[in-house]
């Protein structure tokens, strides 16, 4: 081999080990669990990536069951809607699977108002009524539809979306997510119930009205 194609068979080589060994983003995906599962231990704090594993000795059948979506929300409250959650903090054995359920009860007329959830896509299901499912995307552009029975719509994750009962009775929806864990920023409470308050300056300038208007509606949420 002369010096020359020496030179270039090392210099290739050097090339393959470190592009083996750059933090490509292929590799930098959430990894496979090496477990069959982790159920949650909820008498711990959260780590990093989920909550750490119940001993594998202690995990039952009931860890993998939930019921907590089969009752009714109550609708009572000032949106007219209900969330039931069904997250990892109340279902352990979603632990490190990446998904979530809720159930959402709406009364007549009743809204989820608009809200995000920061590390989820959501899709929604309809199980009775007739809702109108809409977000807004980054460049302001909304889309929306009303959905009945057996239709789905999908929310991308981050975007500010709501549903509102649109139909004459009341509406049942069950929404999934592909997070364990989803948050959700209820743009309402964020803005209007937050503690400490934001400053009234900040919202009238932000809506363009007087100070009358941002304490009436901050009185409607407690504030």
């Amino acid at each position: 081999m002369n010096p020359s194609s020496s030179s270039s068979f090392y210099m290739l080589s050097a090339c393959l080990v470190v592009l083996l060994l750059l933090p490509l983003p292929s590799i930098l995906a959430d990894p496979d669990s090496l477990q069959d599962f982790c159920v949650a231990d909820l008498s711990t704090s959260t780590s990093v990536n989920g909550f750490p594993c119940k001993p594998a000795s202690n995990v039952t059948s009931d860890d993998f069951f939930f019921d907590g979506l089969s009752k009714e929300g109550d609708t009572t409250g000032i949106f007219g809607s209900n969330v039931t959650s069904g997250s990892v903090l109340v279902f352990p054995g979603l632990n490190t699977l990446g998904i979530s359920i809720n159930r959402v009860d709406f009364a007549i007329g009743g809204v989820n108002p608009p809200h995000s959830h920061p590390r989820a896509t959501e899709t929604v299901l309809i199980i009775s009524g007739q809702v109108l499912v809409g977000f807004v995307t980054t460049e302001n552009v909304y889309f929306s539809k009303v959905l009945t029975a057996g239709q789905i719509f999908v929310i991308p994750e981050g975007l500010v979306h709501f549903q509102k009962n649109v139909g004459p009775g009341k509406a049942l929806a069950f929404t999934s997510f592909n997070s364990q864990l989803p948050g959700a920023a209820i743009v309402p409470l964020n803005l209007f119930a937050s503690a400490p308050s934001i400053p009234n300056d900040v919202l009238t300038k932000t809506f363009q009205v007087g100070d009358d208007v941002v304490n009436s509606i901050k009185s409607k949420f407690g504030s």
